[in-house]
């Protein structure tokens, strides 16, 4: 009589590589916004704090593999947008396009303002362009193909396909929705000054305390109170008390337009050219 049989034991992946790839996706789309956020919104875009150089370009290089975004066209864009706030000017206005454009279609509103040189020249002259911009960093797509060969290295170039996908597509909805839902649904903490929405902030990084962020722009801390969460300003702490960053400051400054309009309601903004500007906003 022979000996038993036995069973062949395999060790493999504990779930489908299919899934992996997906969660990658998400984890690198979470990673994108986390840099959008901390990086171009808050260091590059309103000075809200300043990043020590490795820090900063290490921000910079992985916005450039994940996202192929210019810093300066993002800030250029992005402080128009606090210029034109929902009125004729504005770059991606849900209140003037309707929210399905910008929920969709937000990225081609961005490259559209980003491909004007007034936008580049009026709102980003203090960004200055170095030999890795000129070399490196403007060469957007160059960077998201390194992104994608990172995902081949590791599920295949089909599954790569997928995690690319997955991330490119969160994201982009994501960054979009802050803009369309932040401007139309939510609470109005001030008059005015777009909306928040905290089940937004939890998936955006506290990009969804939206209403906070207009009235205090320069402010790095999105939270007003402790019933709202801005994760984002957790991970901005701990690289403080690293010393690897210092915040512009600590306590809320509010703009002179939030001031005088005060907390609670929906109401219009004055023109464009009758605000006073937001302090070193550009």
């Amino acid at each position: 009589m022979g000996p038993a049989p036995t069973r062949e034991v395999r060790y493999g992946w504990p779930v489908p590589k299919v899934l992996l790839a997906v969660l990658a996706g998400l984890l690198t789309s979470q990673l994108a916004l986390l840099l959008t956020t901390m990086y171009l919104h808050r260091t590059v875009t309103h000075r809200a704090m300043t990043m020590r150089s490795g820090l900063s370009f290490a921000c910079r290089a992985v916005v450039w593999f994940s996202t192929g975004i210019k810093p300066r066209e993002w800030a250029a864009v992005h402080r128009r947008h606090h210029a034109y706030t929902d009125v004729p000017g504005d770059p991606h206005s849900p209140v003037l396009d309707g929210y399905w454009k910008v929920q969709i279609y937000n990225v081609g509103m961005y490259k559209k303002a980003a491909k004007d040189a007034e936008t580049l020249r009026k709102y980003s002259r203090d960004i200055k362009v170095d030999k890795w911009d000129k070399f490196v960093f403007d060469r957007g797509f160059v960077g998201l193909g390194l992104g994608y060969c990172v995902f081949w290295a590791i599920f295949g170039w089909r599954l790569a396909i997928v995690a690319a996908a997955v991330h490119v597509v969160s994201y982009l909805l994501l960054n979009s929705a802050i803009n369309a839902i932040g401007h139309r649904f939510g609470k109005a903490k001030y008059a005015g000054f777009s909306t928040n929405n905290q089940w937004l902030a939890l998936i955006t990084w506290g990009e969804g305390l939206h209403s906070n962020h207009h009235a205090a722009p320069t402010s790095a801390r999105f939270s007003f109170t402790r019933r709202e969460l801005d994760h984002g300003w957790l991970v901005i702490s701990f690289f403080k008390k690293l010393g690897w960053l210092q915040v512009r400051h600590t306590d809320i400054h509010l703009t002179a337009a939030a001031q005088a309009g005060g907390q609670g309601g929906q109401g219009p903004l004055p023109p464009a050219d009758e605000r006073e500007p937001e302090p070193e906003l550009v």
